[in-house]
């Protein structure tokens, strides 16, 4: 456990920030309730926990109704069929969304240079989840340029490190190659996923594919590319799905502060398994915001304060984009948006197993480009010691930060968004060993601080301060 840090925020109750203990039962809490999807069970007990906890801490609360499609894989299965005539049952997991069918044809591999070989069969489509430096995107848009400060990584640790994120090169997109091709159903080979998992819960965009796809490990992958080499494969594919129309609810807990502009703290309540880090470990830490800053006297608070558990983040954002919409009006009263999300340990394969390195995933938090909020990021990240962080620009990896806040960003609210992406984030792996439990406190501490650093700032004065980058 970290060393609790000194100097808290002068008139503010540092014994009153919960522990990592208390933090991490909610993750534990949320975890048994079991696979949390939109509109699944698990989900639907996460919002009515989070309108209790608001309730008794005194707040007033709120639940948004947002439309989803819920989707439910049934049955299932994968046979393949060799040019010796060995048939081989191999181990698959369906890909979200993509159609029901039953299919009987030959396999080909797919080949980007020549997709028509696939037109009529079954696609056997290599995914390589990207590896990248870890502070690669801290230079990103940065300004001024120099990164002195803004990677706090005082033992080296990004020095030779390469970070294996949860997402290949074509991101969502996948199925659509097989699709364009006139492929009749799609293999996914997961070819360098770590342990060899099939269990991969990409995509996740809302879109409803007219195939049916399902994920195979490295293993499978490998066997049938392998069998194609020495001749003909034949597969029978059978998937069964069913997607029907759900309701979820963003909730919105609120307290008074000594004026009528909002610090917005957030994350998603939903994830694509019963998923620690994605995002129970999102819900604790706002949970745990929640907790202290209701413990505070209204006038020490910097602004009025909202809490917001967005829904269906695994449904295209659903809750976000439902959330702008409704509130729109309301966004330039918006004086920082804090959203914190995937408090995770990074995990590697070692002979065949995926382990613990004994250290956080690498931290990213996109903010603003405003001087002052910069400042006060790096600040509380250096003085709770949590290293292996680095301060980005918000749309240092795209046009927006890629967390579930990260269209506020687009709207002109002024952010400071927390991620991690650890290569499990989608994986029913992602289990409560996986979470940076001794950092919980640690990252609530530097969130307080941040958070108090919006102390007399109005929200124009924070939008006024963001500078713009040359172009």
């Amino acid at each position: 456990m970290n060393v609790t840090s000194t100097n808290f925020p002068t008139g503010l109750d540092a014994a009153a920030v919960p522990s990592d203990d208390e933090i991490f039962s909610w993750v534990e809490q949320i975890c048994r309730k079991g696979v949390r999807r939109p509109g699944y069970a698990a989900d639907t007990w996460v919002e009515k926990y989070a309108v209790d906890l608001f309730t008794s801490l005194g707040m007033e609360v709120g639940r948004e109704p947002v439309h989803v499609r819920r989707w439910d894989p049934i049955v299932w299965w994968l046979r393949a069929t060799t040019s010796s005539g060995e048939t081989t049952e191999l181990e698959c997991h369906p890909v979200p969304l993509c159609a029901s069918g039953d299919i009987r044809g030959e396999l080909a591999a797919f080949d980007h240079m020549r997709p028509e070989a696939v037109e009529g069969r079954a696609s056997l489509y290599d995914v390589n989840l990207l590896s990248v430096p870890p502070a690669m995107y801290a230079a990103f848009g940065s300004v001024p340029a120099d990164l002195s400060g803004r990677v706090i990584d005082p033992d080296g640790t990004f020095d030779n490190e390469l970070q294996m994120l949860p997402f290949s090169a074509d991101l969502h997109r996948m199925v659509e190659p097989t699709i364009e091709a006139g492929g009749a159903a799609f293999i996914g080979n997961l070819a360098n996923y770590p342990g060899g998992s099939c269990r991969y819960y990409v995509p996740y965009d809302n879109i409803e594919r007219p195939i049916p796809g399902v994920w195979v490990g490295r293993a499978a992958g490998a066997w049938l590319h392998e069998k194609l080499a020495e001749g003909p494969v034949s597969i029978h594919l059978h998937v069964e799905t069913r997607i029907s129309d759900a309701t979820s609810w963003t909730i919105v807990g609120e307290l008074p502060g000594p004026d009528d502009e909002v610090v917005m703290i957030g994350s998603h309540h939903d994830g694509p398994w019963s998923s620690a880090v994605e995002d129970a470990s999102g819900v604790a830490l706002v949970f745990a915001q929640a907790k202290f800053w209701a413990s505070q006297p209204a006038e020490r608070r910097p602004h009025r304060m909202q809490f917001v558990l967005q829904a269906g983040h695994m449904y295209d954002g659903a809750g976000l984009r439902a959330y702008i919409k409704a509130h729109g009006e309301e966004l330039p009263n918006i004086v920082l948006e804090v959203h914190l999300e995937h408090a995770a340990l990074d995990f590697e394969e070692r002979d065949g197993h995926v382990v613990s390195k004994g250290q956080c995933a690498p931290r990213w938090w996109f903010v603003s480009r405003n001087p002052h909020l910069e400042a006060a990021v790096c600040e509380a990240l250096a003085t709770e010691r949590l290293n292996r962080s680095m301060v980005l620009a918000p749309d240092s990896i795209g046009a927006h930060p890629t967390t579930d806040g990260g269209f506020y960003h687009l709207e002109g609210v002024p952010v400071c968004q927390f991620l991690a992406a650890p290569f499990y984030l989608f994986d029913a792996i992602d289990t409560p060993d996986k979470i940076d439990r001794d950092n919980l406190a640690n990252l609530t501490r530097a969130t307080i601080r941040i958070v108090d650093s919006t102390q007399g700032v109005s929200a124009a004065e924070m939008r006024a301060g963001i500078v713009t980058p040359a172009t």
